[in-house]
């Protein structure tokens, strides 16, 4: 029998990067604890609404508030006209000064759904949602809903996906594909870009270009919203959202193809924004926040993204953005997630996963 020697190596090779990969993911995860805390089905979004309660949504179309500290769990009624399709149903939600906001998959007529958002004031028995704004035009599609929400100021962010229609992301004349930004009680901000030298565009869009955006924050640092995207076959990325500007989706792959393999356009070129990180291939990437906090304040600053795909939790200093540094936290501990929150008081960070929601401390 003749042995290949150099087989041999190139197979210890591999093998040995395989384990000190296994070993380097696992190091910062020996370190943590992870408790659950409440089972759930299908969670989606998160927002803390006391020291130790947290309000969640279920896609399926439940709203429950948990006690982090007795887990006791409360089902929350609303009135909400929503839809499970697909990867659409009950979205994201946020929580401020005594209201909330959900954003959802409307049930618009004969199977067209839209990303919609409305508001209610909190009442642990019964939310009575009004509607403050609908992506148009509704779309018989069950993908790319986008739906993260975010808060600054008496500003309300949110992300509408492109429903899997793709080169409707770059027209500002339809909601889908866009960054949408309105004041917290739905009305249009005078300085929206529409009002600022696009006068084609939509009056809520403040950018567009976008895929499937399902992260999207404000940075307790700098003020600045950031989000992360889901790129196609390839090419998710974390950003900025920037007035007036496009991400240059489908006219751009971000390094990534269409899932038959094929060609979609350059990672980037000028005049598109350029994003601060990308992921070839694709990690799924979906909530983040930049963390502030105590339980990890050697964190503090940086970006924390969530994994759907791969079910991880990583970090990115993103301080130099020519030389952003990644680091994964931890990998297969629980399961698919979905979202994260930041204790404002402990800085204990809390996942949806896929099927409850966990606390991660440290040991």
């Amino acid at each position: 029998m003749v042995v290949d020697l150099n087989c041999h190596k190139v197979i210890r090779f591999f093998l040995s990067i395989i384990f000190f990969t296994f070993l380097w993911s696992n190091g910062f995860s020996a370190n943590l604890n992870f408790e659950k805390i409440a089972k759930l089905k299908d969670p989606w979004g998160s927002s803390f609404i006391s020291e130790d309660e947290i309000i969640v949504t279920e896609k399926s179309g439940k709203i429950k508030i948990i006690n982090i500290a007795t887990k006791e769990i409360l089902e929350v009624k609303h009135n909400l006209n929503f839809l499970e399709y697909g990867q659409g149903g009950l979205l994201d939600i946020i929580y401020q000064n005594n209201t909330v906001w959900i954003s959802y998959t409307e049930n618009r007529v004969n199977w067209k759904t839209s990303t919609s958002i409305a508001k209610a004031k909190l009442n642990k028995q019964e939310l009575d949602f009004k509607n403050i704004f609908q992506a148009n035009p509704p779309i018989d599609s069950g993908y790319h809903f986008g739906s993260r929400l975010a808060i600054k100021d008496n500003y309300l962010f949110a992300s509408a996906g492109e429903r899997g229609q793709g080169m409707i992301a770059q027209d500002p004349t339809q909601h889908p594909g866009s960054i949408i930004r309105i004041h917290l009680d739905g009305s249009i901000p005078k300085d929206n870009p529409k009002f600022d030298g696009k006068s084609d565009w939509l009056p809520e869009i403040y950018q567009i270009g976008i895929r499937n955006p399902q992260g999207l924050t404000l940075s307790p640092y700098d003020g600045k919203i950031y989000m992360s995207n889901h790129g196609a076959k390839g090419g998710d990325w974390f950003g900025e959202a920037k007035k007036g500007e496009n991400y240059g989706w489908k006219i751009l792959g971000w390094g990534g193809t269409n899932y038959n393999g094929t060609k979609i356009g350059p990672k980037w070129k000028p005049g598109f924004t350029k994003a601060i990180h990308y992921w070839v291939p694709s990690i799924a990437a979906s909530a983040i926040t930049i963390y502030k906090g105590k339980e990890f304040k050697e964190w503090n600053g940086l970006a924390l993204i969530t994994s759907l795909k791969d079910m991880s939790l990583r970090k990115l200093d993103f301080s130099d953005k020519e030389n952003v540094k990644e680091n994964v936290i931890f990998k297969n501990q629980i399961g698919r997630i979905r979202d994260i929150q930041v204790h404002s008081i402990t800085g204990k960070i809390y996942f949806l996963s896929q099927d409850a929601l966990w606390e991660m401390q440290k040991k």
